[in-house]
């Protein structure tokens, strides 16, 4: 039975080489972008390419040309957009409406030749070399960092690095696994019929739109500065009082609907590429209720990054 554990470690990141990462991410979503769309077509999902190796075999060598990013976060990118595309494909082929992926959000996935770790800092690669950085970790022990990418039980899987915009720092995302035969490490998270099953979780409205226990944010900030920019203008429309600002005032808010289910639309189709991406059979949407107080002790004391959640395939 296997067993997956995700810890996030805050990074301390050199100043003179923050720009080296916000210019990798830069250049890894065009991979992941060029990726998706030669992957992709609007005729018929038996169109679109859903195997690594054709993707590969096509776009590794352009995309080594056009970036300066290294061979193994190439062929990371170009796997991110083949599992985002093949989870889109399995839900047209049951006649759900989908589009095209697009990835917008700050995230980037090294493997274990990408990320070498040691016991206080982790050497990652960027387009101006590998940047070493230290862990941030707080005083409570064991961390959750302690006891899963420190134990000889679990191996190191692909990990994403991501960045938080909102007070600009730099989270590593660590995966691990172990195959747990004895099933003594207690129920997987979720239902009954979800006991055997690889799970996503999803956290609501924390000090951000979501984030999923993988280690993924979704910033709420593009929403919320059109909300408030949509409340301005319909504040100025209810000042003029005329006929005409009644229905134009009306056409702004059948705009602002169309635009909330979009932004919801986008952002829950990259939850459920996320999903996809990590080989999730099931999203659950947490229980926020008192969140605050049911945090696990073992969690950093930042609301906002997630609880290590253990997941199950069989």
């Amino acid at each position: 039975m296997e067993v997956r554990r995700t810890a996030a470690v805050k990074l301390d990141v050199p100043d003179e080489r923050r720009d080296d990462f916000h210019e990798s991410a830069r250049q890894f979503r065009h991979c992941a972008n060029r990726a998706a769309e030669f992957c992709w077509s609007d005729r018929s999902y038996t169109e679109c390419v859903t195997t690594n190796t054709t993707a590969r075999a096509a776009l590794y060598d352009d995309l080594r040309d056009e970036t300066d990013l290294t061979a193994n976060l190439v062929q990371e990118a170009i796997r991110r957009a083949v599992h985002a595309v093949t989870g889109c494909v399995e839900r047209w082929k049951q006649g759900k409406r989908v589009s095209q992926p697009a990835f917008t959000s700050w995230s980037m996935l090294y493997d274990k030749r990408s990320a070498t770790f040691y016991r206080n800092k982790v050497s990652l690669s960027t387009v101006n070399g590998r940047v070493e950085c230290d862990y941030a970790l707080p005083s409570d022990s064991p961390t959750p960092y302690e006891r899963y990418v420190l134990s000889e039980e679990f191996e190191f899987r692909a990990s994403t690095l991501q960045y938080d915009a909102v007070d600009d720092e730099f989270f590593f995302h660590i995966t691990t696994r172990k195959y747990d035969s004895d099933g003594d490490d207690g129920p997987s998270e979720g239902s009954a019929d979800t006991e055997h099953q690889t799970v996503l979780g999803i956290d609501l409205g924390v000090n951000s739109l979501a984030v999923s226990s993988t280690g993924r944010f979704w910033q709420g900030d593009d929403y919320d500065h059109w909300c408030r920019e949509f409340e301005k203008r319909r504040r100025e429309m209810q000042q003029r009082g005329t006929q005409a600002a009644h229905n134009a005032l009306l056409r702004l808010g059948k705009r602002e609907e169309a635009w909330r289910k979009q932004y919801i639309h986008t952002v829950a189709n990259e939850i459920v590429a996320e999903a996809v991406e990590n080989k999730c059979d099931v999203i659950v949407f947490e229980d926020l209720t008192d969140i605050r107080e049911r945090l696990p002790r073992e969690v950093a004391p930042r609301v906002g990054v997630p609880t290590p959640v253990r997941v199950r395939r069989v």
